[in-house]
């Protein structure tokens, strides 16, 4: 809101210079007053009383003539005076305007940025604060191991407050990207309140960033980057360890039990995870190198490169979990998948079923008799072929039957119920693990597709969220697609290291990859500088 003093600075500039011209004009017409007046005087007849004769007379006659020549001389110095007072005091208000940074008239209103600008802006900033909170609540996960829930509390509810902020910006630019609203001054207003939402999440976190260090130890050095204290790294390391080791044999099961899904199930029922065990391997390749230098560094006592490997190390190790579980999640589903398959199709045929007798076998609103229910049918005799037929999708056949069934009769609470809620679930899941996983190439749009996604989820709307988290898993795929390699330092080892720089564990910032990202919002996530 433009304040009144904002308002009225023209007004009283454009006053101020109208004063100061008229008391130069008023000076120059003095001085020109003043070298006037002994003409006019001399001119005059009789213009003071005759003097009398005889020696006051004589002796005043000189007199008379050095007081008419001082005045002449005095008017004519205090006009000169005035003229250079008045060419001088416009040289400079000349000056003054070709010089000065800021305009003599100052607008009511700051320039409004272009539109192109603003969004900008906003992807950027989505972009960022969703990232702090992605690598906030990995590390999070580490501190929770190594102190417990209560320790860990005020840290677990900044991040639930920074990602409630996100969700409503995210929520906000979804809106915006749908037209919503129209008029251009409340579409600007929308594209500030994304980036003050994003703003707001990312200070949460900073404001407990430094707390969370001290509570693992991580001090400040003398250049304000994190040291760890002695002792501390030996407990946050043996933490890292134990889940590296971990991770290691989920590996090896998570290999044995994907390579079975294709004596079960049709070759596109693991192609969410395509690649995840492999990616898996190299982020723990990367880990063993970070935990190797973050144990040397603490024994040959170098406090802030061994924090700064720790966390370098933390993250590999708990995107490798993302990209394990991942695969484990997809085999546990499909085995989930199956079993549903037949009651849903009894289900979906009795709905169908119910459905017509409902309608009378017209389609509700108009339209033509039996075309929506014949395609139902369709769709239901080919997941019941595929089921009989060989290997098969399974989480792929539920989607098929609970949106043909949605179409007609809707999803009502039973079988096909807890198989649209499976088939979202995995969905959104697949989704938010492959955008953790590749946050260093996604863009704004896939990730607000995704929180789009499990935003319906939370609302119950499973078909939603279902069709929803395929577009952001899609999109995110293209991102990553079209991201390459990127280019790194030929005499830094590159084990793991693009890896990180993908998944986001590093942030690129030099050659070698740069700082490891941290707990905390834009201000603090790159403390662990290198």
């Amino acid at each position: 809101m433009t304040s009144s003093l904002m308002r009225d600075r023209p007004r009283r500039a454009t006053a101020h210079i109208r004063v100061r011209v008229a008391r130069a004009v008023l000076g120059a017409l003095v001085g020109a007053g003043w070298l006037v007046l002994p003409v006019m005087t001399a001119a005059a007849h009789d213009p003071v009383p005759a003097a009398h004769v005889g020696e006051v007379a004589s002796a005043a006659a000189p007199e008379e003539d050095e007081t008419s020549a001082a005045d002449l001389v005095l008017p004519l110095v205090v006009g000169v005076a005035a003229l250079a007072l008045a060419g001088y005091g416009y040289l400079r208000r000349t000056r003054r305007s070709r010089t000065r940074t800021t305009p003599g008239t100052v607008p009511a209103q700051p320039p409004t940025p272009a539109p192109a600008d603003s969004e900008r802006q906003a992807r950027a900033a989505l972009r960022l604060a969703d990232d702090c909170v992605r690598t906030s609540r990995e590390e999070l996960s580490f501190v929770r191991d190594r102190f417990g829930e209560k320790q860990s509390e005020p840290f677990t509810q900044a991040l639930r407050a920074a990602e409630t902020e996100l969700a409503a910006a995210f929520a906000i630019w979804r809106r915006y990207e749908g037209g919503v609203p129209e008029d251009p001054s409340a579409r600007r207003q929308a594209l500030v309140g994304v980036i003050g939402r994003c703003a707001e999440a990312g200070r949460r976190l900073d404001a407990e960033a430094e707390a969370l260090d001290r509570l693992r130890g991580f001090g400040r050095g003398t250049e304000g980057e994190p040291e760890a204290a002695e002792g501390e790294v030996g407990a946050a390391l043996a933490v890292a360890e134990g889940r590296f080791r971990e991770l290691t044999g989920r590996v090896v099961a998570a290999q044995n039990a994907l390579a079975a899904l294709p004596e079960s199930y049709a070759p596109s029922a693991a192609g969410a995870v395509t690649g995840y065990l492999e990616q898996a391997e190299d982020r723990l390749m990367f880990a063993t190198a970070r935990l190797n230098e973050a144990r040397q560094a603490a024994d040959t006592d170098d406090p802030r490169r061994a924090a700064r490997q720790l966390r370098a190390a933390e993250g590999a190790v708990a995107q490798a979990g993302t990209l394990v579980g991942g695969v484990e999640r997809l085999a546990a589903r499909l085995r989930e998948a199956a079993g549903l398959v037949p009651g849903a199709l009894s289900g979906a045929e009795a709905e169908l079923a119910a459905a017509r007798r409902r309608t009378g076998g017209t389609v509700p609103g108009g339209g033509e008799p039996h075309a929506r229910p014949a395609h139902a049918d369709t769709v239901l005799a080919a997941v019941r072929a595929e089921l009989t037929g060989g290997p098969y999708d399974p989480l792929d056949g539920l989607r098929r039957i609970t949106r043909a069934v949605e179409r007609e009769a809707g999803v009502r609470p039973g079988v096909l119920e807890t198989a649209a809620l499976l088939v979202a679930r995995s969905s959104v899941a697949g989704a938010e693990e492959f955008v953790t996983v590749h946050r260093g190439a996604v863009g704004a749009r896939a990730r607000a597709r995704l929180a789009e996604a499990v935003r319906e989820l939370g609302a119950g709307n499973p078909g939603l969220a279902d069709a929803v988290a395929g577009e952001a898993r899609e999109l995110a795929g293209r991102d990553v697609g079209a991201w390459g390699t990127p280019h790194l330092g030929a005499e830094v080892d590159s084990a793991g290291l693009a890896g990180a720089v993908l998944g986001g564990i590093l942030l690129a910032e030099d050659p070698d990859g740069g700082p490891p990202a941290a707990y905390g919002g834009p201000r603090t996530r790159s403390r662990h500088h290198t």
